[in-house]
């Protein structure tokens, strides 16, 4: 029991509307990776700027609750926001509530940069406000835009779509070290000579810093900004119009539109499909068509945030190691903040950006599965030797570079890329939404456990303590690979074969024990 406008859909060739999707849903991508991890190259900074001591021979800075609190709050925030977001993406629609995510980022950001108060407790605090809600923001981001992109795409291509927007988190994640980088630069350049707040220059930090990490994370509303308006003028999807509104007339109008072919609405038929589908999460119907799935989402999700966000929100704090940066104490702030981004850019671009990529051009060759699969164990393996070569590796630090870049390259050509993509797969399209916020929301559970427990490992500095954190890491991942076997190859296949919403078995294979085993 096929309709014309999914069938249309799913055979459609790929032209100039997919690659407009592709665009304004991955902008919000970048903007989120952007926004998410461009504090880890200025915390450092807010320690030296607000919690010197001048009688200390040390530089200042956040104690470990504080930072922690200032890079994992907009991760509370995140996972806040994907639960709300994605559960009204199901209620009122995909696109109606697609602009206020933008909105949120926008205002956040700006207001994160203009944290003003008359003591370092207030600023911080501030901070933390606005960072919270832009997490919100973020938050929302993650379901609706996997959700338009799988809804959008056609059959063949729809996994490389899904990670292509998701690809632009890599995007991101460069540009927040490039731009920290450059602008650090010009006031390394104009403010370098300027006398500290303590005539020192173990301790040196130039007043004019202050403006620093405020246009950092200022910088972060432009592009949400500029993608606000054709996210506007994006038309609600075909699916969510015709399965859940129940207005085939619309649905085909809108998609023949974006098409350009002729649809015939097809009423009659989109009552008995929507008869056969009417059920909500929370049901045993659900559980029993869906359930290990969305086990399965959620616990992979969960496992890889510990491990990717671990590795993201740390590295501030292993370059020294690597000795892509000079330690505090031998360095100013300006120039702490410009090694720490510098590095932070070289990473990206040679370990993390290519691993998006990869995912993309690979994913409908290979599967979700496999890659997933592999990522996982590839991981695992780097971490393991990083855990147990530690005290080597710090003397050798381009081999030490090689193994952590690697294990950024598998975590992208591997299960951060397909933890986002299978969610948008596996799920009617009634419960799509909210599920991918689910599996979503577990994930940042897991990356909060990486940003402050994780993290407090690489903040002591201490050698046994760095190389007992890499080696639960690498466990972590084992358990990711465990996990993976309880979700769902899904290439190749429309939504609502995946689903079983045409009438057919559907719920997918989950891979048991190196066999398939239909869940229906």
């Amino acid at each position: 029991m096929a309709l014309e406008v999914l069938n249309a859909l799913d055979t459609a060739r790929t032209q100039w509307y997919h690659i407009t999707a592709i665009v304004i849903a991955g902008m919000g991508f970048f903007t989120d990776a952007y926004d998410l991890f461009c504090i880890s190259t200025v915390s450092k900074l807010l320690g030296r700027l607000y919690y010197f001591d001048p009688d200390s021979d040390k530089p200042g800075k956040l104690s470990q609750g504080t930072n922690n609190f200032v890079i994992g709050v907009a991760l509370v925030g995140t996972l806040t926001g994907q639960l709300v977001f994605g559960w009204l993406g199901d209620k009122l629609g995909r696109k109606k509530i697609y602009g206020i995510t933008l909105v949120l980022m926008v205002v956040c950001a700006i207001g994160s940069g203009l944290s003003f108060g008359s003591t370092a407790k207030s600023v911080i605090r501030t901070l933390c406000f606005f960072r919270f809600w832009l997490g919100f923001g973020i938050g929302g981001d993650y379901p609706l835009s996997a959700t338009i992109m799988s809804e959008y795409a056609n059959k063949k291509t729809r996994g490389a779509f899904i990670a292509a927007v998701f690809a632009m988190q890599g995007t991101g994640i460069i540009f927040a070290g490039l731009f920290t980088m450059l602008l650090s630069k010009i006031f390394l350049n104009y403010y370098g000579n300027v006398p500290a707040f303590k005539d020192n220059n173990v301790l040196s930090t130039q007043p004019e810093a202050d403006f620093l990490w405020r246009i950092v994370l200022m910088l972060g509303a432009l592009p949400a900004l500029l993608t606000y308006y054709w996210r506007m003028k994006m038309p609600e999807t075909g699916r969510y119009t015709a399965l859940i509104e129940g207005n085939a007339k619309q649905a085909a109008a809108d998609m023949a539109s974006v098409l350009e072919i002729e649809i015939h609405a097809e009423q009659d038929k989109l009552a008995q499909f929507k008869a056969a589908n009417d059920y909500p999460v929370l049901s045993k119907e659900f559980l029993r068509r869906h359930g290990l799935h969305l086990i399965g989402t959620m616990s992979t999700w969960f496992l890889l945030d510990i491990a990717f966000y671990s590795q993201n929100l740390t590295q501030k704090d292993i370059f020294p190691a690597m000795k892509l940066v000079e330690k505090d104490v031998e360095v100013d702030a300006l120039k702490e903040v410009f090694q720490t981004s510098r590095a932070m850019f070289v990473v990206a671009l040679l370990g993390t950006f290519p691993g998006y990529w990869f995912t993309v051009v690979f994913i409908e060759k290979l599967g979700r599965f496999k890659i997933q699969l592999m990522g996982f164990f590839m991981m695992s393996v780097f971490m393991l030797i990083i855990a147990i070569k530690y005290d080597y590796l710090k003397g050798h630090p381009f081999q030490f570079a090689t193994l952590y870049g690697l294990t950024f390259f598998f975590a992208n050509f591997g299960p951060n890329s397909t933890t986002f993509v299978l969610p948008a797969e596996l799920f009617p399209t009634r419960v799509r939404s909210t599920c991918h916020a689910i599996s979503a929301a577990a994930g940042k559970a897991g990356a909060m456990v990486g940003a402050f427990g994780i993290q407090n490992y690489t903040l002591s500095g201490d050698l046994d303590k760095i190389r007992r954190a890499m080696l639960i890491l690498a466990i972590t991942n084992m358990c990711g690979f465990c996990c993976t076997f309880l979700v769902a190859e899904t290439k190749g296949r429309s939504l609502e074969e995946i689903s079983g919403e045409d009438g057919g078995e559907g719920g997918g294979e989950v891979q048991i024990s190196g066999r398939q085993s239909s869940v229906n």
